[in-house]
């Protein structure tokens, strides 16, 4: 957006004081429905393979082909998630398989309102259930750019937060169109708050403060570290804004990104293989360019269901239910794949015929929160949810 003065008093009356960094989330979401089957492979199944003929990724013992990456001995890494695996080995990256939502539908929309809302449809949560950790904390803790949606409109994860933004790339924040019109309206305000209430005046100096970090940001070219190569398109020039956003400690506690087209229907591996690549490409990227800032920032990956445990006759899947997720971070206690194995033998799929949710996403969001920003009030984030760790933290 360009900066107001309606817009900036907006967030100056909203703020309070940029505090001590604290831990930033990141939240992927892999709209569509992302095949967590396909992505992370159980080829010690036998039915695995019997149920996807043409889709089931090769064992990783194959002698030829494309095969999974041994994982555990037990779960494989779908090749195409290849970066991945560095992650894996490096104990930053857990994987979270048979996991889901305790509702049942099949439509996207529904099924996305439900996650970001972290609410059922007997419960009706409005709202979304970072906005309601951001609505736990102190107002004293909130700064201009806590909460940030990355794209051209405020995803539900974070509607009625406190303090949040949609962005869609850093030239969207300046003071003007020309250094004339940005230095007069930066005196005027200076001016303004140079008369005003105390913590009024602070909080317009600190607003301003982050929106020269922003603009000097938007004006200087961007190297990301460590060779970090992001992957082209929207999903890896978010993951580098949010990058550099965290990099520059402007205050983000929290950001959302998406990575949309994993409806896989049919013509499946042609659909998502460019997917899954863009997906790994981004975190292996994200991971390299954040260097030590990974001690303080956690990534999750969800995705609204899963697919189908059958291939169907146009060699795709269709809407199933649970799928995987991924947490990368410092802190994470990685290498691992946490699951509550359902199976897929026959009598231990769902009907009519999905692998069954047996780890609620909300405990692994209860966890993060928990664990990395000191969230305790879990009963206000995630109503009428008795929350339970998986252990994904040390």
């Amino acid at each position: 957006m360009i900066l107001t003065r309606r817009n900036l008093l907006r967030v100056v009356f909203d703020v309070n004081a940029v505090r001590t960094p604290k831990d930033t989330l990141v939240c992927v979401f892999l709209r569509g429905g992302a095949d967590g089957l396909n992505l992370v492979v159980p080829f010690e199944e036998k039915a695995y393979y019997k149920l996807r003929p043409s889709l089931g990724i090769a064992r990783p013992d194959q002698t030829s082909g494309d095969k999974g990456i041994n994982l555990d001995g037990k779960f494989a890494l779908n090749p195409k998630l290849a970066p991945m695996k560095e992650l894996w080995d490096e104990k930053c990256l857990a994987i979270i398989h048979a996991a889901g939502s305790e509702d049942q539908t099949r439509s996207h929309f529904e099924a996305q309102d439900l996650m970001e809302r972290a609410s059922s449809l007997e419960t009706g949560v409005s709202g979304g259930w970072l906005a309601r950790h951001f609505q736990c904390q102190p107002a004293e803790d909130r700064t201009p750019l806590m909460a940030v949606g990355m794209g051209p409109s405020l995803p539900e994860t974070l509607r009625g937060a406190p303090v949040a933004m949609a962005l869609e790339s850093f030239d969207e924040f300046h003071l003007g169109r020309n250094a004339g019109s940005q230095a007069a309206l930066a005196a005027a305000l200076d001016r303004l708050y140079g008369h005003a209430d105390p913590d009024l005046a602070r909080s317009g100096r600190q607003s301003l403060s982050v929106l020269d970090t922003l603009d000097k940001m938007r004006l200087q070219p961007y190297v990301p570290a460590g060779g970090a190569k992001y992957p082209e398109g929207e999903y890896g020039q978010n993951l580098l804004a949010v990058a550099r956003l965290i990099k520059a400690g402007v205050g983000l506690e929290a950001a959302t990104v998406d990575l949309n087209g994993w409806d896989s229907h049919f013509g499946q591996a042609v659909l998502i293989d460019g997917l899954q690549e863009q997906l790994a490409q981004g975190l292996a990227a994200f991971r390299k360019d954040l260097g030590a800032h990974l001690a303080h920032t956690t990534v999750v990956v969800m995705t609204e269901f899963g697919r189908r445990a059958y291939e169907n006759t146009a060699f795709g899947t269709d809407h199933g239910r649970a799928s995987c997720m991924f947490v990368m971070g410092g802190a994470v206690k990685g290498g691992r794949v946490i699951a509550d194995w359902p199976g897929l033998e026959e009598g231990q799929l769902e009907e009519p015929g999905d692998l069954k949710v047996t780890t609620d996403y909300r405990d692994v969001l209860a966890e993060i929160l928990a664990k990395r920003s000191g969230q305790s009030k879990l009963d206000k984030v995630f109503p009428g949810h008795e929350v339970k760790f998986r252990g994904v933290f040390a």
